[in-house]
């Protein structure tokens, strides 16, 4: 990220980005004000216009830079090889995120658009792109597990990457109001055991 004029001394823009991650997260992009943000960020409203933009601007580049880091993990449950192994790795991992220690609990593209006022449509719809595309990546994989016969031919991979990614809004609004991280996981092994098994596969629901 290039940083233009009215930079101060030592700005890091990454630094600055993650605490505005942090504000957001916590507050919601409604209840985040531009003093909320200059504050956390250290800087004054003249620097964060000339670096980020205008507070929905941030808040779009806080997202990026939140589901590259902290949700980095949805790529590697990506990656699994089995269509049960990626719903595995991505519920399990997604308990560890949104109960991390040191962390906000819950998940900023959920928290973030929770609460929204009418003037706030731009940001509720832009998030609700992200997750949509989000969930076609998964829809995505599993039309190929079907396509190779890890998944029964009568699957219907939208459906099932619609239950994910359900499953895990839930967890994450169930941590935001304080919900433990076993818990969490008990959650996600009941979603497990109706997960689809592989064809040839009747072992499906006992693979948790």
């Amino acid at each position: 990220m290039t940083v233009t004029r009215g930079r101060p001394r030592g700005f890091d823009p990454e630094q600055a980005l993650d605490q505005a991650i942090d504000v957001f997260w916590r507050q919601g992009y409604e209840g985040t004000s531009l003093s909320d943000l200059t504050t956390a960020m250290g800087i004054n409203r003249p620097s964060l216009y000339a670096a980020f933009g205008n507070k929905e601007q941030t808040f779009k580049l806080a997202v990026d830079r939140y589901a590259r880091i902290d949700m980095a993990y949805a790529a590697r449950a990506l990656a699994a090889p089995t269509a049960f192994e990626v719903a595995r790795r991505y519920l399990t991992d997604n308990v560890d995120a949104v109960t991390a220690p040191g962390r906000p609990p819950g998940c900023l593209s959920i928290q973030g658009g929770l609460s929204s006022a009418p003037d706030d449509d731009p940001i509720v719809r832009y998030l609700a792109a992200r997750r949509a595309e989000a969930e076609r990546e998964f829809a995505r994989r599993f039309q190929r597990a079907i396509d190779e016969g890890d998944l029964p031919a009568n699957e219907d991979a939208a459906e099932l990457a619609r239950f994910l990614s359900t499953v895990s809004a839930g967890i994450a609004v169930q941590a935001a109001a304080g919900a433990r991280r076993d818990d969490l996981q008990r959650v996600v092994d009941r979603a497990l055991a109706a997960f689809p098994a592989g064809a040839g596969d009747g072992e499906g629901a006992r693979r948790v």
